[in-house]
């Protein structure tokens, strides 16, 4: 269950876990929350300051770029959507995730 999931295992992802929101299709801030949210049916909330955080980083690294939506009710929204640097980076960090999860799983199984 995800609800015993050590939040500092989750936390060393998170950059993944935008990119693969991101991956799907652009999305502003409270949306990638949501989705998050959603897809982890609720075990699992990602908190504003590190959402933020974490898109001015993978903005900075040239993974994904801001871009102001035209919403014709209520505020401006600032999306972000990635680009090829961070598609590659993504893919290539679920494709480690993959290995080190294979490797833990023979680590530290039981052998009896």
């Amino acid at each position: 269950m995800l609800n015993n999931v050590s939040s500092d295992l989750i936390r060393g992802s998170i950059d993944s876990i935008i990119l693969r929101v991101l991956y799907e299709k652009d999305s502003y801030g409270y949306e990638i929350i949501k989705t998050i949210r959603e897809d982890s049916k609720g075990s699992y909330e990602l908190k504003e300051p590190t959402l933020y955080s974490s898109l001015k980083r993978l903005e900075a690294q040239g993974m994904i770029e801001s871009y102001w939506g035209s919403e014709t009710q209520g505020g401006r929204r600032k999306y972000y959507r990635i680009k090829e640097e961070g598609i590659s980076h993504y893919k290539s960090s679920y494709q480690a995730w993959q290995a080190a999860r294979d490797l833990i799983d023979i680590l530290i199984e039981e052998k009896k």
